[in-house]
């Protein structure tokens, strides 16, 4: 996962030990970063910021701290912000990928990044059930137990379903997300998909907000954050003007 924890190794950790090593400032921390993803997330698109002395050119700083990273986290560029600049209160949407491996037998050489599911799936059906989902709604069903959100309404801006096969690319894009909400999204709508669950179930799911009434929690391993989009200054969507919003749980 990425949020540096008391036992085991964190995206955070190796991070910060980086840019310690690079800077010579030895208490440096990241301020935040754009998405808290749980252990077995991959992440292509996430981002941090930080405050420091370093005067180090801006265009080396993806070198000097891939010298310092293990192969599996890269850095890939960096920028100056605004001094006020928060790399999660400043995002305008997030855009998560989850991918799905629709085949007879599994797939060894994508199992990292991919769920395996060896039935036919009706992709039609799961594009009609997520059509449901998009807009501003109360997505308390498919938010898993744990998370801290003091509401659970949030806008799905874009849910898109795209078969390259084996694989078929869940792809959903939001103002925010609840505690694994996207892996609920996609449990549920392979249970769709499988004919394990109808589309008026979906529409329950929404209407009752009971966890009960949707799908289960797919593995961490198919998602990926793909992309965090920022404006000019902080962003405030409605669900946060209305309610405080949690610490940006992992989808």
């Amino acid at each position: 996962g990425f949020q540096r924890q008391p036992n085991g190794v964190t995206i955070q950790e190796r991070l910060e030990d980086a840019l310690r090593a690079v800077t010579g400032e030895p208490d440096l921390r990241i301020g935040a970063a754009a998405g808290r993803t749980d252990a077995g997330v991959h992440a292509r698109g996430q981002v941090v910021h930080l405050r420091t002395n370093a005067t180090i050119p801006i265009d080396r700083w993806p070198a000097a701290l891939n010298s310092h990273l293990p192969e599996d986290i890269a850095v890939v560029g960096a920028e100056e912000v605004p001094p006020d600049f928060h790399a999660r209160y400043w995002a305008r949407e997030k855009r998560y990928r989850y991918t799905f491996c629709i085949a007879p037998y599994r797939q060894p050489l994508a199992r990292l990044y991919s769920y395996h599911c060896h039935r036919p799936v009706d992709v039609e059906a799961m594009r009609r059930a997520g059509e449901l989902l998009v807009g501003r709604h109360d997505f308390a069903a498919f938010r898993a137990s744990g998370g801290s959100a003091r509401t659970t309404v949030r806008t799905i801006t874009r849910l898109t379903l795209t078969e390259d096969p084996p694989f078929l690319y869940l792809d959903v894009a939001a103002d925010g997300f609840l505690y694994n909400m996207v892996r609920i999204i996609a449990g549920t709508l392979l249970e769709v998909g499988t004919g394990q669950r109808s589309i008026d179930q979906v529409a329950r799911a929404l209407k009752t907000g009971r966890r009960e009434d949707a799908g289960r929690t797919l593995p961490p391993h198919g998602l990926c954050l793909e992309e965090v989009v920022y404006g000019d200054g902080p962003n405030i969507p409605p669900w946060a003007a209305e309610a405080a919003p949690d610490a940006d749980s992992a989808p």
